[in-house]
């Protein structure tokens, strides 16, 4: 009797090392598959979750496209290429005062010469400052649109030439304006990959003999391309 009492004692507490062996594992098996344990858990982290519109100051550089007519009677246009400096002072969420420099540098067609002349560099230099308004945006990105007006500075760069002896502008300054905006795209609370399209305006004189009267002046409307970075200074309004 005692022998069989030992025997089932023995059975029964094997059958319980065995079930604890298996709840055990079972468990360990669990907790290591388990996405919240250890160090594989996977922590999502959103760059844009701190993205706001109350900085009151932005900057941005890009590079810079821009198409221009170098005479009154050219047909070939120049397509040059340059630098977007540009800079905004925020008043309120919607409207701040942006002011923009740009230097462009490129070959243009010339009029007819004898002997020929082809493809001599043009240079042009834009300051212009305005409003500019934030339209619709999230944290993802921005619509904004400004309005500029300054000066242009036209450079032709033709050694012994004259301006006149290829059909140029003479080198003078003018009036213009930059209409257009931004495409921003927020890469986080601070940096920001910016697209500027613009509609480039200019009044260059085309009177050699006295360029800085209005007569013979030229209006010119063209298309120009910024593309770059901008940097968010957190100072809060």
């Amino acid at each position: 009797m005692v022998m069989r009492l030992q025997a089932c004692f023995s059975a029964s507490l094997l059958a319980l090392a065995a079930l604890a062996l298996c709840a055990g594992t079972r468990a360990q098996a669990q907790s290591t598959a388990s996405p919240t344990a250890g160090n594989g858990t996977y922590v999502a982290s959103d760059p844009l979750a701190n993205v706001r519109y109350d900085d009151r100051f932005d900057a941005s550089l890009g590079a810079a496209y821009g198409h221009i007519h170098a005479g009154p009677t050219l047909n070939q246009g120049a397509n040059l290429g340059g630098l977007d400096l540009t800079g905004s002072y925020w008043f309120s969420k919607h409207w701040a005062l942006e002011g923009s420099g740009r230097a462009y540098l490129g070959t243009s067609g010339a009029g007819a010469h004898d002997p020929p002349i082809k493809g001599p560099f043009v240079s042009q230099y834009l300051f212009a400052g305005g409003p500019e308004w934030l339209g619709p945006h999230n944290k993802h990105g921005a619509l904004i649109a400004h309005a500029l007006v300054g000066g242009a500075y036209f450079d032709s760069h033709l050694d012994s030439l004259t301006p006149q002896d290829v059909d140029f502008y003479p080198n003078q300054f003018a009036l213009a304006a930059i209409v257009g905006g931004h495409f921003d795209l927020n890469r986080s609370a601070h940096w920001v990959f910016r697209v500027t399209p613009d509609m480039l305006f200019t009044r260059y004189n085309a009177n050699y003999a006295t360029p800085t009267t209005p007569i013979g002046a030229h209006d010119n409307f063209n298309f120009a391309l910024s593309v770059g970075i901008e940097y968010k200074f957190k100072t809060k309004r």
